[in-house]
């Protein structure tokens, strides 16, 4: 498995690409600005964009979804809640392709050898998600290294948060974690050090 974070946008947002180095198919994660950046990677590597995997739908996350999308075909996968999501007070609003896929808890989808499973992890927005393949969890704005997703934006809610931390906490074993903001860490350090992650487990156990 091959993981590529392109930091893009003035707020730093995470895109990831994910790709079989098999196949060369791939999965674009949280595509959240600059098209050309991601899409110059994705042709560098002769990569196959098969999913576009929102985590959730702020304009951070979905600046450069119609671009990436019209370009190379990928179909674009996010949970339905966050259809339409909007910062409060921010010009910007994402209306995804008629042809999206919103997915749900449960919900697997395959690029190449590779499994992607989705975990809703809601609080930061209504359908914010987790997006689990092999030991790497993508967690968007749930889960950052040492910190979580603020929570006083459009449909943010501290309560469901801390249960969406306190399920990840829960998850048996440890995970490579790729937050939508920041540096990567386990989830082995942030059960560890990240307080919220610890005060959801301590208070919802």
């Amino acid at each position: 498995m091959l993981i590529k974070c392109l930091t893009v946008g003035q707020i730093e947002t995470n895109c990831y690409i994910v790709a079989d180095e098999d196949t060369l198919e791939c999965a674009v994660i949280d595509p959240g600005d600059e098209s050309n950046t991601i899409l110059d990677y994705i042709e560098d590597l002769r990569l196959k964009p098969k999913y576009i995997f929102l985590t959730h739908g702020h304009f951070d996350h979905t600046m450069a979804v119609t671009a990436v999308h019209e370009e190379t075909g990928a179909t674009v996968c996010m949970n339905e809640k966050d259809a339409g999501a909007v910062i409060e007070n921010a010009p910007f609003r994402f209306n995804p392709p008629a042809d999206t896929i919103y997915y749900k808890e449960g919900d697997r989808f395959t690029v190449g050898s590779l499994t992607f499973e989705v975990l809703e992890t809601p609080g930061h927005t209504p359908g914010g998600v987790t997006l689990k393949c092999g030991d790497c969890l993508f967690t968007g704005d749930t889960l950052f290294q040492g910190s979580c997703g603020r929570t006083d934006l459009y449909g943010g809610d501290m309560d469901v948060l801390l249960r969406s931390l306190k399920r990840l906490a829960d998850l048996p074993g440890n995970y490579e974690v790729y937050p939508g903001h920041m540096d990567s860490t386990t989830l082995d350090r942030e059960r560890r050090y990240n307080y919220y992650l610890k005060y959801a487990q301590d208070a919802l156990s």
